[in-house]
């Protein structure tokens, strides 16, 4: 789990301020629950939102996680085993793999929203055009590199804690980013060369 230096309280280690919190949670502490995802949950939900390519799936993906920590997973929980941040990487992972391999019902577009003439306008249009190119760029990524990047770059993890979140080796993760950045270099190359072109 990597953690900001917010993250760290009374309890020393973040890890141990998780344990102390999900002994609260398994006792029933709604207040302890809330601190839990006040910590954790926007995290997750960049990572599911990476994974799912849709913040709506993404949210109904995290909240259910949370919903199974409040409905008992807390109180099965072991302090000094497997860090939290490391179950909780696992779970919104699994989760959002789950939901990926799950039929569409249908999808939905998005609302488009009139153009906006104020100045600045343009800039915020292409800006959006760009990042959505990466962002259907990282969905073409296969699952599991797409669960490396999103773990390693939206979620803040170094390698080896992203190794363990998916229960690779260190080895298997680069390999992982490796590929990932590769594809992504490529299926974005029209992109870079349109860029080089407006600068030139």
């Amino acid at each position: 789990m990597v953690a900001s230096s917010s993250d760290t309280g009374a309890a020393g280690r973040p890890h141990d301020e998780d344990d102390l919190l999900l002994a609260r949670v398994a006792a029933g502490d709604a207040a302890a629950f809330g601190r839990l995802v006040d910590r954790h949950g926007e995290r997750a939900l960049a990572v599911a939102t990476r994974m799912l390519g849709s913040r709506a799936d993404a949210e109904d993906a995290v909240q259910d996680v949370f919903t199974r920590l409040w409905a008992g997973a807390a109180a099965r929980w072991r302090p000094g085993g497997a860090r939290f941040g490391t179950w909780l990487w696992r779970a919104v992972a699994n989760r959002c793999l789950d939901q990926l391999r799950r039929p569409r019902m249908g999808e939905l577009t998005d609302a488009i929203d009139p153009p906006d003439p104020s100045p600045g306008a343009l800039e915020r249009l292409e800006r959006d055009r760009v990042l959505r190119q990466v962002t259907d760029a990282i969905e073409t990524l296969p699952e599991r590199q797409r669960m490396a990047i999103a773990l390693v770059y939206d979620a803040g993890l170094s390698g080896a804690e992203a190794a363990e979140a998916m229960g690779v080796s260190a080895g298997a993760m680069e390999q992982l980013l490796v590929r990932a950045r590769r594809s992504l270099r490529t299926g974005l190359r029209p992109l870079m060369d349109e860029e080089d072109e407006g600068g030139a």
